[in-house]
């Protein structure tokens, strides 16, 4: 089938609901689950896949005694309805928005460097404001945030940025540039020690981002910089609570953007080591999908955003 054909049986055949049922059953991995979820029978959910298949002429799931899976062809035609229906959902914003009362959903991946101040400070701004606006947090790792972000089940990732362009299909935006510092807990054997370097810490026990995050590269970076191996004990976490506990908890040491630590010494819980961990100041800003469009909800929280780091600016 060549790709005119595919195109004319898409727009004569695909309908919004048939786009939710192909979404709904690859998140469920069953079609009964989903056609329960979308008020469907079964055997009406199955006939339209069916009827799918025949006119496209390509498998889109594969069945077996566990459920269904998508097949490659499943896949492609799964992604592009997901930014269908991310599209629909920005135009009933819209809607909405004229209508009276900025409303709508963000969904907003965050990484380590904007949990702890630039995220929450924005979203208290937005909160106050356009109290019915709302947002969906997604924490992760920035290979699974930005696959998100791609596909359209989000809206912008927030945290540290590569130093290098991003992949194709990303823009980014830098807000500020935030340094790297090295904490551990209250009375820390190391706490009150003088002329600390890297090398009197390789006998510790660390908690690090994982290795695909920017922070742990420029970690790694450091270490090897100062002839050393990165430290071999590691817990790699992205958890703030976890690491929080952790470090109350134990004698491990953590590094840590510079706002994240400041929280927890505003909470009297950690403490910065007197180390230099040889780390430049790293940007931190929002990643967005290039050429696509915000809805009215999310460019008002890039606004706040915007505005929140001026203010970590200015601080």
């Amino acid at each position: 089938m060549t790709p005119d054909k595919f195109e004319r049986t898409l727009i004569a055949r695909l309908k919004f609901k048939h786009l939710k049922l192909l979404v709904t059953v690859n998140e469920q991995r069953n079609i009964f689950k989903a056609a329960q979820l979308l008020n469907m029978a079964q055997p009406a959910a199955t006939k339209i896949i069916r009827d799918l298949e025949n006119d496209l002429e390509v498998e889109l799931f594969e069945r077996s005694s566990r459920g269904v899976s998508p097949t490659l062809y499943g896949d492609i035609v799964i992604k592009h309805a997901k930014l269908i229906l991310s599209q629909v959902k920005h135009a009933s914003e819209e809607l909405a928005t004229l209508k009276g009362g900025l409303a709508g959903r963000v969904t907003v991946g965050t990484l380590l460097a904007a949990s702890a101040a630039l995220l929450p400070n924005a979203i208290a701004q937005l909160k106050n404001e356009r109290p019915n606006v709302s947002i969906n947090l997604v924490e992760g790792t920035v290979d699974t945030l930005l696959g998100g972000l791609r596909i359209g089940d989000i809206d912008m990732v927030l945290g540290r940025l590569p130093k290098s362009p991003q992949d194709d299909g990303i823009t980014s935006e830098v807000l500020y540039y935030e340094p790297v510092v090295l904490v551990a807990r209250h009375h820390h054997p190391l706490a009150n020690q003088k002329n600390l370097n890297l090398a009197d810490l390789m006998d510790c026990e660390w908690i690090l981002p994982p290795q695909t995050t920017n922070l742990r590269q420029e970690i790694n970076r450091a270490f090897s910089n100062a002839g050393l191996e990165p430290p071999a004990k590691a817990v790699e976490s992205v958890s703030m609570l976890a690491n929080r506990t952790l470090l109350e908890q134990t004698d491990m040491i953590a590094a840590l953007p510079n706002q994240v630590a400041r929280t927890f010494e505003r909470l009297d819980t950690l403490t910065r080591l007197p180390v230099d961990p040889g780390i430049e100041p790293g940007p931190v800003g929002v990643s967005l999908r290039e050429g696509r469009e915000l809805s009215p909800a999310a460019q008002y929280l890039l606004q706040k955003l915007r505005l929140v780091a001026d203010e970590i600016n200015q601080g």
